[in-house]
This record gives structure tokens, C-alpha cells and sequence, in this order.
């Protein structure tokens, strides 16, 4: 009896420890970048906010069952980013500004995560409300930023400015595979497959040079070429390497992660460089660190054990990157 009451208290303590240890990062990650009116600050960035990390957050807030500061950081969202006239949302916001909100374009990767975590939430939280916002946004991410063309399904980057008549510009990283299969299951619309489809078959032809990766920006022309965006420099860098983690996110086996692997495969781990030249193959000056280690280390399966850890240096979307793996995970 002694021995089994023993048993049972180790038990008790281990699952304690874990949930303390489960919490902790989400803890880390809140006292860093959340403010108190449920603001994501970019601290890389001027401290500005974006719906990509407003979406982020919303989703690590459900992951860690935080409903009050889901509510918080969607209740900021909702009040100070949402288009009334089209139900998507401006993409950036600089507190310090005349007028925080000077682009009053989209950008649909925060777009798409504002709808995934509500579905996440309405559904972990039984809460109808949420489902029916996020359906709403869904159905205006569809109307406005999706298209046809070159014999493709895309998700335009925003609704203005990039569609060029002859080329439209596309960002891969926000291909997001696991959000769209999860709009797919809900909605049962085919347009959310043809997504899906069509852009694993556009990350085929976006294998660029001698590293076979993806520009952060590529244009889609109308025959149906692809080439790196002469509108940015030709790299595999900070947006791209989003890619790879929602490739594996949505289809953990998935043979689209080869490229990245393969390429990631030639450095040793601390001497990867942090960004490369998809045209000239020249590599960044520097190494990786933070939150791209976290991508590389899951994509090629050999991502430590346990919580990220959100260390006082490290900035915003460094960060959210390891949050991301470790969601993904």
C-alpha cells in the first residue's frame, strides 16, 4: 500500500510538473510580446503590430487553453484591424503613427490565422460565435484574395497590389496547408482542395537554382513560368522559411520537404547560414539561430524534446517561430 501510494504520488507530481512546464513558454511568450489591451508587439519591428502575430497568438492561446487572453488579443483585433466593409483586416499598425493604420491593404497569412484559431476555438470551447466569425472571414478571404489564374488556384498575398495583369506576386509562406484542410473539413468547398493542390504543384516549380528552394517572393506568369519577384531580393530567407514548416505541419512525411532538408544537409547545425541567394547561391553572412533552427531542427526531424524556451533576447519573430514548431509538433 505504502509503495502504490508512492507510485500514485510521483504520478501526480510528474503530471504538475508537466503542465507547469506545458505552460511556461505560452507564460514566456505573453510577457514578452503581449500588452495589456491584447496587442501583439513586433520588437524586431519598431514595435508595431501585425495580423500575423495578432493570428499567432490567438492560436497559442487556444493551444494552451488561455481563453481570457484568446478573448483579449481577438477583442483587439477585431476592434482595431477589422476592414467593416470587407471582413478582412488591415495588416499592419504603428501605435506612434498620426494614423496607425496607413495601408488599409490585407495580408491574407494573418487573415487565414485569425480564422483558423477561431474555428480552434469555437470548436475546443463549444463556442458558436467563434465558428461563425471565422466562417465570415473565410468567405471574404475567398471572395477577395483568390483567383484563377495560369491554370492555378491562388491566394493573392493581399486584395490590392498584386495581381499584374500579365504575372501576379505570390508569397509561398503563406501557402498555409494545415489551415486551409481545416477550412476544407468545415466548409466543404472544393475551392480550399484546389488550393491545397495547386500549391504543392507551384512549390514543385518554385525549386530555384542550385539549392532548389522557394524565393520569399515569386511570380506567377501568365503562361504559367515561374521566376523569383524582381520586386524583392531573390532569397530563401525570413518568409520563406515558414514554407517547410507548413508542409510538415499539414502532411509530416510529405516529399515537398526534400529540398529543404537536402539543402540544410550541408551544413553542420551552428554553421547553416541564416538566408541564401536562391539566383547567385550566395549565402547569408551569418548563421542561424532561434526560431529558424527551431524550423530546420523540425524539418529534418531533429527537433529536441520538450517546450521551446522564449529566452529575454530573443525578439518577436524569432519567437513566434518556435511557438509555431512547437505547435506544429
Amino acid at each position: 500500500m505504502w509503495q502504490r501510494s508512492k507510485t500514485l504520488v510521483l504520478m501526480l507530481g510528474l503530471l504538475v510538473s508537466y503542465q507547469a512546464v506545458a505552460g511556461s513558454a505560452w507564460d514566456s511568450y505573453k510577457g514578452r510580446f503581449l500588452m495589456a489591451d491584447g496587442r501583439i508587439i513586433d520588437t524586431g519591428n519598431n514595435s508595431v503590430s501585425h495580423t500575423e502575430g495578432q493570428g499567432f497568438a490567438m492560436m497559442m492561446a487556444v493551444r494552451n487553453n488561455d481563453r481570457a487572453s484568446f478573448d483579449k488579443i481577438w477583442g483587439w483585433t477585431k476592434k482595431n484591424l477589422q476592414n467593416p466593409e470587407t471582413g478582412l483586416f488591415y495588416w499592419r499598425y504603428n501605435p506612434v503613427a498620426a494614423d496607425p493604420i496607413v495601408d488599409k491593404n490585407n495580408a491574407t497569412d494573418g487573415d487565414t490565422f485569425i480564422a483558423w484559431a477561431l474555428l480552434k476555438a469555437g470548436t475546443q470551447w463549444n463556442e458558436n460565435k467563434y465558428l461563425t466569425e471565422s466562417d465570415a472571414i473565410t468567405k471574404a478571404l475567398v471572395a477577395r484574395n483568390v483567383i484563377s489564374f495560369a491554370g492555378y488556384r491562388v491566394m493573392l498575398p493581399g486584395a490590392k497590389g498584386f495581381n499584374l495583369n500579365s504575372y501576379v506576386n505570390l508569397n509561398p509562406s503563406y501557402f498555409i496547408f494545415p489551415a486551409w484542410e481545416d477550412f476544407a473539413q468545415r466548409s466543404h468547398l472544393t475551392v480550399w482542395r484546389e488550393l491545397i493542390n495547386d500549391g504543392q504543384k507551384l512549390l514543385v516549380k518554385m525549386r530555384f537554382g542550385n539549392t532548389q528552394l522557394p524565393a520569399d517572393w515569386v511570380s506567377l506568369y501568365a503562361d504559367g513560368r515561374v521566376t523569383p519577384a524582381k520586386e524583392w531580393p531573390a532569397r530563401f530567407s525570413y518568409d520563406a522559411i515558414r514554407v517547410p514548416l507548413y508542409v510538415k505541419w499539414a502532411q509530416p512525411a510529405s516529399p515537398l520537404l526534400a529540398p529543404y532538408s537536402a539543402y540544410w544537409g550541408r551544413f553542420t547545425r551552428t554553421q547553416t547560414p541564416a538566408w541564401v541567394n536562391i539566383t547567385t547561391n550566395d549565402p547569408a553572412p551569418y548563421m542561424m539561430d532561434g526560431g529558424l533552427l527551431a524550423v530546420r531542427d523540425f524539418t529534418m526531424g531533429q527537433l529536441p524534446a520538450g517546450e521551446p524556451q522564449i529566452t529575454i533576447k530573443e525578439d518577436y519573430y524569432s519567437a513566434s517561430l518556435k511557438m509555431l514548431v512547437s505547435l506544429a509538433r
